[in-house]
C-alpha cells in the first residue's frame, strides 16, 4: 500500500506500483468507441501509461495535454491515459481538446487494473478513483520507469519520465 495525500491530507492506495524490470501486469480497458484494449493492441510498441483520479480535474487534464504535446516525438510510443472515467468523458474531452496523439483508455469493466497496477485509491474522498502514476512498459513488456505521485493534486514528473523513454 502506498501512503499518499490528497490535498495535503493522508490517503492510501493498493498495493504498489510494479517494480522495475518486472513483466507488467496483463490489463484489458476501455477505448472511446467501447472497444477493448490490452498489451497485445500494442505490441513490440512502448507504453507510456498516463494514470490519474479523472479528466474532471485541472491536474489531469494538463498531464493528458502534456503526454498529449510529447508524444508527437516519441518513437514506437503510445501514451494510454487511463482513469476511471467513462470512455464517453474520455471521448468528448479529447475531441473538445483536439487530442490525437495518445489513448484514452477507461477503467470502468476492469477495477482489477488498480490492484493490479497499485494505484487504487482505497481511502479518503477519491476513494475508488485511481492514484496519479506513470507506468513505462519497454517493448518487451517489461517495466521500465515507475512514479507515483505523492501528492494526488501535483502533476507527474514529465521530464524524468520522457529521459526514461531516452
Amino acid at each position: 500500500m502506498a501512503h499518499l495525500t490528497f490535498k495535503g491530507n493522508p490517503v492510501e492506495s493498493a498495493g504498489t506500483l510494479p517494480a522495475k524490470g518486472s513483466e507488467a501486469p496483463f490489463f484489458c480497458l476501455v477505448k472511446t468507441d467501447l472497444s477493448e484494449a490490452g498489451p497485445a493492441d500494442f505490441a513490440g510498441k512502448r507504453l507510456v501509461l498516463n494514470i490519474f483520479p479523472s479528466l474532471d480535474t485541472p491536474v489531469c487534464a494538463a498531464s493528458v495535454r502534456h503526454f498529449n504535446q510529447a508524444a508527437a516525438s516519441l518513437d514506437n510510443t503510445v501514451v494510454l491515459c487511463i482513469s476511471a472515467d467513462l470512455p464517453f468523458a474520455h471521448s468528448r474531452f479529447c475531441e473538445t481538446e483536439g487530442l490525437k496523439n495518445v489513448v484514452s483508455l477507461s477503467v470502468f469493466r476492469s477495477p482489477e487494473f488498480g490492484r493490479d497496477f497499485g494505484v487504487t485509491i482505497t481511502t479518503g474522498p477519491l476513494k475508488g478513483l485511481l492514484s496519479r502514476a506513470i507506468i513505462i512498459i519497454d517493448a518487451d513488456g517489461i517495466v521500465s520507469y515507475t512514479q507515483q505521485v505523492t501528492e494526488i493534486v501535483q502533476e507527474p514528473d514529465y521530464t524524468a519520465a520522457l529521459q526514461a523513454l531516452g
